[in-house]
């Protein structure tokens, strides 16, 4: 059977520029199993995708992250806005669990961009 390439989309590109080259779907599964795990997510990944995306990491960002990814560990899934706003809220004050908060650090899709900053899958309500 022959290997089918996923067609080029804004995810892959992204993965292109932070991962290197297209890979197979088999490739792209696997290495989302594999972020699923948290395995290969280090601060430098981190840096990669802020980068990629013409971001620079502050403390607010990384408190951020950690957020996310102690959510993740608690929870088994990414967040998407709503519970990150309000586990924001709980974990770093009312002033930080608030979505015009998380838009001023991240403008387009703050739960999205956290997840791929913090390594981990897609959040489940994300487009």
């Amino acid at each position: 059977m022959r290997e089918v390439e996923f067609p080029l989309c804004y995810d892959h590109a992204l993965r292109a520029a932070v991962w290197g080259p297209m890979r197979s779907r088999a490739e792209l599964l696997a290495e989302e199993a594999f972020a699923a795990d948290g395995a290969p997510w280090d601060e430098a990944a981190a840096r990669r995708v802020a980068e990629a995306f013409g971001l620079e990491l502050t403390p607010a960002h990384w408190e951020l992250i950690f957020l996310v990814r102690r959510f993740y560990e608690e929870y088994g899934f990414a967040p998407s806005m709503r519970p990150l706003v309000k586990y924001a809220g709980i974990h770093l004050g009312p002033e930080k669990g608030r979505s015009a908060y998380l838009l001023r650090l991240l403008p387009e899709s703050p739960a999205l961009l956290l997840a791929r900053l913090a390594g981990l899958p897609r959040p489940r309500s994300c487009l």
